[in-house]
């Protein structure tokens, strides 16, 4: 008797990503709204860098942050910056998960020199000359005594290989800067160094790394906070 080619056909669907064995998935998590910036007013600093805290709403942002993840078992860590917005954005999630952020010092923010603590704002509304001239030519060292693209590039590099290299194999949640995400993105595609700038606060971006292989699986992911 034959058999029909219906049964005998094989079939090949179409699969879902998942990272190469030994990767690290890391999820860039920008931290949320913060406090604004006030004439005649600076932030707090620390080690250089304005401090704000988190805006009320960027409180919610955070709950929603740790809301999305909270059933996420597959986190293995949880990784904050030396400024206070990332500890505080990823509080909610570190109660969920059980988890004590760990520190990496290299994903702080920019440094902006003379506009840290709240001028760089300021300025950037005013449409200042320095301002105009780091967008147009892509370099922050445009901005007085702050540090340049290349800086920022090397030290954001170094720290995400650190981060994957002590997570072979696993997801990882990073709450950083816009900065930070920006390059991180930028470092990963080859883009131009502004090219993503301006992820919003509270959204989530992703990089697969696999040893100094860097993979965009995400950017700019909002669709928890609506």
């Amino acid at each position: 008797m034959k058999r029909s080619t219906q049964h005998m056909a094989r079939e090949y669907h179409q699969s879902d990503y998942a990272p190469p064995e030994g990767a690290a998935d890391l999820l860039l998590i920008r931290h949320g709204r913060t406090e604004a910036a006030r004439d005649g007013e600076s932030f707090p600093m620390v080690d250089g860098h304005g401090d704000p805290a988190l805006h009320p709403i960027g409180e919610e942002q955070a709950v929603k942050v740790g809301n999305r993840f909270k059933n996420d078992s597959d986190i293995a860590a949880i990784y904050v910056t030396t400024l206070r917005r990332t500890h505080q954005t990823a509080a909610p999630l570190a109660g969920h998960l059980g988890l004590t952020p760990i520190v990496e010092p290299d994903l702080r923010e920019i440094r902006l020199g003379d506009w840290d603590g709240g001028a760089y704002r300021r300025k950037a509304a005013e449409g200042a000359p320095e301002f105009n001239r780091a967008v147009e030519r892509q370099e922050w060292g445009e901005i007085p005594n702050a540090e340049t693209t290349a800086e920022l590039h090397a030290r954001v590099r170094a720290g995400l290989l650190r981060i994957a290299a002590a997570h072979p194999g696993e997801r990882v949640a990073v709450f950083v800067h816009g900065g930070v995400v920006g390059a991180a993105m930028a470092i990963a595609s080859g883009a131009q160094a502004f090219h993503f700038n301006g992820a919003d606060n509270g959204s989530v971006s992703r990089l697969v790394i696999l040893g100094e292989s860097m993979r965009i699986k995400g950017f700019n992911d909002i669709s928890h906070l609506r």
